[in-house]
């Protein structure tokens, strides 16, 4: 079993595996408070004039998670998924 720490996965950036696009970098951890896991990982990235702007913010469920490697996570969406998933976040959040 191989052990990863929250530090280490936010130094890996997050690829999406169906059209190659980075992500970022996650930011942020989503729990279940009742069993202590991670549900997601939070992407969030400053748009704008030199990053000023309002953050986008991307939520990857743990189950679209494909693979961690050294150096990245991939994920698996299609681009309509992730702008429907990432605007409806957005609101929820902000």
């Amino acid at each position: 079993m191989n052990i990863i720490s929250t530090a280490d996965l936010r130094k890996k950036e997050i690829i999406n595996l169906c059209d190659g696009v980075r992500l970022g970098f996650s930011s942020d951890f989503e729990f279940d408070k009742c069993t202590a896991q991670i549900t997601g990982l939070i992407i969030e990235s400053s748009s704008g004039f030199l990053g000023l702007g309002k953050p986008d913010i991307i939520v990857i469920p743990w189950s679209r998670i494909e693979c961690i490697g050294e150096d990245t996570i991939l994920v698996n969406y299609t681009s309509h998924e992730l702008q429907c998933f990432c605007k409806r976040r957005s609101k929820k959040i902000l």
